[in-house]
């Protein structure tokens, strides 16, 4: 599949700003990700780094569904969408079930109980960026490394050298792939302009094989030869 595409097929998913207002909570911060960049990002994923086709995935904060859906139009083994908003959640299985992708849900809070169900291959998401609860930018990404080996999220430019910082921290591998403009439609009552570009880095996070990983690979492939 060509991205253009994926992205045309993803035009069809119901986001935050065609639910109105009262369905969405600026605390939460709510912001869908747009075709345009949900497209961009699976679409490397798979075809750059082949971790999405026949891979568990994970859309951590799903909202209403856009990356776990593009993870599935991409021949992923398993999606499950994992969200604190039930409202969000809802919306998410009928784009699913619109678009006849498989996608398992999961209603609870990473940012107050690491309740991830299981183990997975990939992790995409669009977490908050922090402007409403400082951290939780963070927070997000080291749950989803609890839940799987590789990352692929966004986050403000502003915020790389953080993260870069974190990443060494963490003693994980980050890659920044891409410098996007993430565009904001008018969702919450007080926005005054119809859209607002914010500039966000595209990001991979793996995990560096531990010794006992690498020999147990190794030893597979001698085998296997």
């Amino acid at each position: 599949m060509k991205l253009k595409h994926l992205e045309s097929h993803l035009q069809s998913v119901t986001t935050y700003s065609e639910l109105g207002a009262e369905k969405v909570n600026i605390e939460l911060e709510q912001y869908s990700t747009s075709a345009h960049l949900a497209a961009r990002m699976v679409y490397t994923a798979e075809f750059e780094f082949g971790d999405i086709e026949d891979r568990s995935v994970l859309d951590l904060g799903c909202g209403t569904g856009m990356l776990g859906i593009a993870a599935g139009i991409l021949g992923a083994g398993a999606v499950v969408g994992l969200d604190v908003d039930s409202g969000a959640l809802s919306a998410a299985a009928e784009n699913a079930e619109s678009m006849e992708i498989g996608m398992d849900f999961v209603c609870c809070d990473v940012a107050r109980n690491p309740c991830i169900p299981e183990r997975f291959d990939t992790v995409l998401m669009n977490p908050p960026f922090g402007t409403r609860r400082a951290g939780i930018d963070v927070v997000f990404l080291e749950r989803a490394l609890e839940a799987a080996p590789t990352v692929y999220s966004m986050h403000k430019t502003s915020t790389r050298k953080h993260l870069l910082k974190k990443a060494e921290e963490w003693g994980v591998d980050i890659t920044v792939l891409a410098q996007l403009r993430f565009d904001i439609p008018a969702t919450y009552k007080f926005h005054k302009r119809r859209s607002m570009d914010v500039e966000v880095d595209l990001i991979r996070l793996q995990k560096r094989l531990s010794r006992s990983d690498s020999c147990s690979t190794e030893s597979g492939l001698d085998a296997k030869g």
